[in-house]
């Protein structure tokens, strides 16, 4: 067999590759069986039929085929072990000579793995954040525990909404003097500050009374979901139905027992500053993991093909189309909500992919410098984790596994996560 390359546009190569007449004529013997063991031929048993009588059945181009489809697979997985090529798209072959009795010769266009130089990756200086948990921090999520306590009643008669409070209120909405679809709303719950309505919309019902008619004029923002009203000046008429106030409980001994198992507001404080300390020296080493491996990443020098940035985009959006089905959502009913398209999407998550496929490829070749595999054991844990994960038994995972062909993907995921925990357990002390 023969091989020549040649490099060609946006980092892809071409080989062409010749195999000899021998293995093309063998080929086509091999073909030929496996013709007659799959078609019906008058007069015969499958796979018992002469090789004359399959070529005149099928044609001699079927033949042909089917011997390249043979030959191809073999020949092209032995001139990228030769070239040293790992290629990172489906190779685009065309066929220049295929006849029996002759040299088969064929191209294969590819897009190769692209060459990784690493930079630093073992020893980085990686500080940890320092974990300071205040009194405020912990006045703070008292409050949210007294909030929670807190007990709706009706303002006081003739009182004026002010922020904070919690309103009904009648509303229709116009733009250019017509009132559009979607704009009204009765006895409409809103609290105010919630900035849950168009920016703006709350701010002017400060001050309003029960019954009090309003006009609150708005912009809708360029970005809105509906692309009608996108842009749009908007006058809302609005009436105060109700506003009721938040009552809230004393931060004392009693909110502690009514909001946790401790008698006393210090044991309450005291555990709380303990969670908080906890989660933050948790998110203080995350915060460290995800630098290391992100300045290891930043260190490395590659020149990223544009089509497996397109390929991890694509499988990006898979992904989402795929939570957004069990959510009970398409992915178009949710472009049309958001009020964009398929390409602002992919563009969207362009620069996110780039950075992944960058760190994908360093994990790579760290793995390979630093000799780091996959045991089984290593296997065994992930699925295991998985399992526990889906409420699912590890038998049930892997099957699944395997029945989608995946193993290879669940190995290389696996080295990725083994090498990511090889940077981050060699920071510099």
């Amino acid at each position: 067999m023969k091989v020549t390359v040649e490099n060609g546009e946006n980092q892809q190569v071409t080989l062409t590759i010749e195999v000899e007449a021998a293995e093309v004529n063998k080929a086509v013997d091999q073909a030929c069986k496996r013709l007659a063991n799959r078609v019906s031929i008058p007069g015969f048993r499958k796979g018992k039929a002469p090789r004359m009588i399959v070529e005149r059945h099928v044609g001699k181009d079927a033949v042909l085929q089917e011997a390249f489809d043979i030959v191809a697979p073999k020949a092209l997985s032995k001139a990228f072990d030769e070239q040293k090529i790992d290629p990172v798209t489906r190779p685009s072959v065309d066929i220049e000579t295929l006849e029996e009795g002759k040299d088969l010769v064929f191209k294969a266009t590819v897009t190769p793995r692209p060459e990784v130089k690493l930079g630093d990756y073992k020893g980085l200086n990686v500080p940890k954040n320092e974990v300071n948990i205040t009194d405020e921090d912990v006045e703070k999520q008292l409050k949210t525990f007294q909030d929670r306590q807190g007990k709706l009643v009706d303002a006081p008669e003739g009182a004026e909404v002010k922020d904070g409070d919690f309103t009904t209120l009648d509303f229709k909405g116009f733009v250019d003097g017509e009132a559009f679809d979607g704009g009204e709303g009765k006895d409409y719950p809103l609290q105010i500050g919630s900035n849950s309505f168009i920016p703006g919309f709350e701010d002017q019902l400060v001050g309003a009374k029960i019954g009090e008619e309003r006009d609150v004029n708005v912009k809708f923002p360029e970005e809105y979901h509906a692309k009608e009203l996108a842009g749009k000046d908007a006058t809302f008429k609005c009436t105060i139905r109700s506003i009721k106030t938040k009552e809230l409980p004393a931060i004392d001994d009693e909110l502690a027992k009514k909001v946790s198992k401790f008698e006393t507001l210090d044991e309450l404080k005291a555990d709380i500053r303990k969670n908080l300390e906890e989660n933050a020296e948790r998110t203080a080493e995350n915060d460290q993991k995800s630098a290391a491996i992100e300045m290891a990443t930043n260190n490395i020098t590659v020149d990223i093909p544009a089509v497996m940035i397109d390929n991890r985009v694509t499988a990006m959006i898979q992904e989402m189309a795929m939570r957004l089905e069990q959510q009970g959502m398409k992915l178009e009913q949710y472009l049309q909500y958001a009020g964009t398209d398929i390409a602002k999407l992919r563009e969207q998550y362009r620069e996110t992919a780039e950075k992944n496929v960058k760190t994908d490829l360093m994990l790579e070749e760290v793995a390979k410098a630093e000799d780091i595999k996959v045991e089984a054991k290593d296997l065994d844990e992930e699925v295991a984790a998985m399992a526990a994960a889906y409420g699912a038994t590890p038998q049930q995972v892997q099957k699944i596994i395997k029945e989608q062909g995946r193993i290879g993907d669940l190995a290389a995921s696996v080295l990725r996560k083994k090498t990511a925990q090889f940077i981050i357990d060699n920071i510099a002390k």
